[in-house]
């Protein structure tokens, strides 16, 4: 009888032994040479080795990654879609009567979209694209660009590398991190995945999915992934294990450039090699430098090409062309710090917010002033600690709010340098630090800053009355805690839901009853977080119905 229970007691441990690990194969961006394979569970790395030759994937939807760049590196004309409400796989693109074009439809996996014969690609025309570029013979054949074609991940890797319209595609890509629930795999990963998620049978069991994704890293790696589920519930569940595993590297495109009038506020009196006595032509600089201050202070600063030197009146002025991440880095060493990590990504989050929502346009660049107006940049090459926390978080910036931030003084939408180093002591990541100081704003991406959170402020303020009027019934709740800060957000599709990490409640209104119960309902799922309470389904109703109904 005993080992009877025992053996019960060990299927759950030996269903979850059995699970496959996930496969990542990574191409060496370096040399273009060779492959490596990495295999892992929901926690750690499990081996790495030789990506095999004969290791192969089924394409999925990673068909309609390569239609992609065929109609953008041609730069075909834009075909919408427009939804009919009478195709089962318009799920996955729009509502009835709305249209989606060809970067959502990417992003979103709207097959319909990307159908060659409704786009009127022939297969001669494909063929002959792909041979010119010397693609593998199951991409140059239309017919065999299905999800149940069988291809080799190591020629796919190869594809992926060489693919045309790649920047575009990865820019527009960062958004399937952007869209995931909760912000679960952005959390985990940060900037650094531009991925197209893939699907479909597993091999040996009809009922059962196999899935994953594939795409590139910031710096242009080509990678790829596979294994049990769905690709978008193996991008959330292994999230973590993978935010390890994957490496952080600078990113191949890191931004238009941004000219900074150097120390805006402290005027110059000489700049001087570091080792000569004479002072310095106009022009480039390059090398060690020392600056002399009108106030007799002076200082050493580097150039490596990047630092002009301009007279105006007489006076010399210092300045400089950077990239739009090395900028970012820059400042994040002159204004705080690359440690603590979590607080180090919030910050450079905002900072790269601040400059899109403050800085001039100058023909093909950002100008701004180096003043602590605005934004103080350190006049050297960033640290390597710095350039890592920046490519972590490459090209996301807050959207629906204005930033700012300062080192001691929290403020309506101003993020606190001291209050982010306490929050990631606490173990809060950096979307959740951004959360607290952002209330309304949401993560998005550098060229397409859109708010994931339409603010429903009348919505707070009944919420902000109900609150006090509750009060006495809910605190004898066991396990409720009054929530102090929360967003109320307007709901654009699906049932109302409570996003708990960043304190958002998603419901469609306030103009009917059933709206009022809904956020109520929502309200207590935030306020019993901490307790079973929250959890149960039934409890939250009953409690909604009664606070608000008796």
């Amino acid at each position: 009888m005993r080992l009877g229970w025992l053996l019960l007691a060990l299927l759950p441990l030996l269903g979850e032994a059995a699970e496959a690990p996930l496969q990542l194969a990574l191409r060496n961006n370096q040399n273009n040479q060779g492959a490596e394979l990495v295999q892992l569970d929901r926690s750690r790395v499990l081996s790495r080795g030789a990506l095999p030759a004969d290791l192969q994937t089924p394409l999925g939807s990673l068909w309609k990654l390569f239609v992609y760049a065929y109609l953008a590196d041609n730069r075909l004309a834009e075909v919408g879609y427009t939804c009919q409400g009478q195709a089962r796989d318009e799920v996955y693109c729009c509502e009835p009567g709305q249209r989606i074009e060809r970067d959502q439809a990417l992003v979103q996996s709207c097959g319909l979209y990307f159908e060659p014969q409704r786009l009127g690609v022939g297969a001669a025309d494909w063929a002959s694209y792909w041979q010119a570029r010397h693609a593998p013979a199951w991409l140059r054949d239309l017919e065999r660009l299905q999800p149940e074609s069988r291809v080799a991940v190591a020629e796919l890797l190869t594809a992926l590398a060489q693919l045309p319209a790649q920047e575009q595609a990865r820019r527009v890509l960062l958004d399937v991190l952007l869209n995931g629930p909760e912000g679960t795999a952005l959390g985990a990963l940060g900037g650094r995945l531009r991925v197209k998620t893939w699907s479909w049978l597993a091999e040996h069991d009809a009922e059962a999915r196999q899935g994953g994704f594939a795409g590139w890293l910031v710096d242009g790696t080509p990678l790829w992934v596979g294994g049990s589920g769905t690709g978008r519930s193996i991008l959330n569940h292994y999230a973590e294990a993978l935010g390890t595993a994957l490496p952080t590297s600078w990113p191949r495109e890191p931004g238009s450039c941004v000219e900074v009038g150097l120390f805006a506020r402290y005027p110059l009196r000489a700049v001087r090699r570091a080792d000569s006595a004479e002072g310095v032509a106009e022009g480039v600089l390059r090398g060690r430098y020392e600056v002399t201050f009108v106030n007799g202070n002076r200082l050493a600063i580097d150039s490596a090409g990047e630092l002009f030197l301009t007279r105006a009146d007489g006076a010399p002025h210092l300045v400089a062309r950077l990239e739009r991440e090395e900028y970012v880095a820059r400042v994040l060493d002159r204004e705080a710090a690359a440690r603590p990590v979590e607080a180090a990504k919030a910050l450079a989050v905002t900072i790269r917010s601040y400059l899109l929502q403050n800085a001039e346009r100058r023909g093909d660049c950002l100008a701004t002033a180096d003043s602590s107006a605005s934004q103080r940049v350190a006049p050297r090459p960033a640290s390597a600690e710095a350039r890592r926390i920046v490519a972590w978080t490459t090209d996301l910036v807050l959207a629906g709010s204005p930033v700012g931030y300062h080192l001691e003084q929290p403020g309506p939408a101003r993020l606190a340098w001291r209050d982010a180093v306490a929050q990631a002591g606490t173990g809060l990541r950096y979307d959740a630090i951004l959360a607290r100081a952002f209330p309304r704003a949401s993560l998005s991406r550098w060229d397409k800053p859109m708010a994931a959170c339409q603010a429903l402020p009348a919505a707070e303020d009944w919420l902000r009355a109900r609150q006090r009027e509750w009060r006495g019934r809910l605190d004898g709740e066991p396990g409720y805690g009054e929530p102090r800060q929360f967003t109320v957000c307007q709901l654009a599709s699906g049932r109302p839901h409570v996003d708990r990490e960043r304190r958002r409640i998603f419901v469609r209104g306030l103009f009917s009853l059933q709206d009022r119960l809904d956020l109520t309902h929502e309200y207590l799922h935030l306020a019993f977080e901490a307790h079973p309470n929250g959890q149960d389904e039934g409890y939250v109703e009953s409690l909604a119905r009664h606070l608000l109904l008796e």
